[in-house]
């Protein structure tokens, strides 16, 4: 399983996570502090990858992010399948059109969390439907952020 690579994102700073999907990318940002994790928006894909990269890269710098944490669509059993090669090919172009800071966080079943959250907040099925990628990167994101906080370096 691949695991968050720690020493590639500075040790201060807001971050970015992405949760990468063929048809969008659900994205949140942390706070300065790395405390909490918050959905932002939901950037749907085109046919032209370019204005998905620059809106993208607009919310990284209005927030002043220092890095990113990219969900990577693991099967249950680990394994790699069609959309880890996505995912990684959406790493490859982000580092080309700009190199930031990045680390990979494994996303199985966020979506599938962020769908139990609101459920619970009892949200209509079509807020939620509007909802559930950037919700899902908010998990991805405050995971790592967990992490982040739980490691001794």
């Amino acid at each position: 399983m691949p695991e968050l690579n720690l020493p590639s994102l500075p040790a201060t700073g807001p971050l970015l996570g992405l949760d990468p999907g063929a048809k969008s990318i659900g994205v949140a940002a942390s706070d300065g502090l790395r405390m909490i994790a918050t959905p932002v928006e939901i950037i749907t894909r085109g046919k032209k990858l370019r204005p998905v990269l620059n809106r993208l890269f607009e919310i990284y710098d209005e927030r002043a992010c220092v890095g990113l944490v990219v969900g990577l669509p693991l099967n249950l059993d680990g394994s790699s399948g069609p959309r880890v090669q996505a995912a990684r090919a959406l790493v490859y172009n982000l580092l080309q059109f700009r190199d930031v800071p990045l680390a990979f966080q494994d996303e199985r079943l966020s979506s599938a969390e962020a769908e139990r959250v609101m459920l619970a907040a009892d949200m209509t099925r079509a807020r939620r439907a509007a909802t559930i990628d950037a919700s899902a990167a908010a998990i991805i994101l405050q995971t790592a952020l967990d992490r982040l906080a739980n490691s001794v370096d």
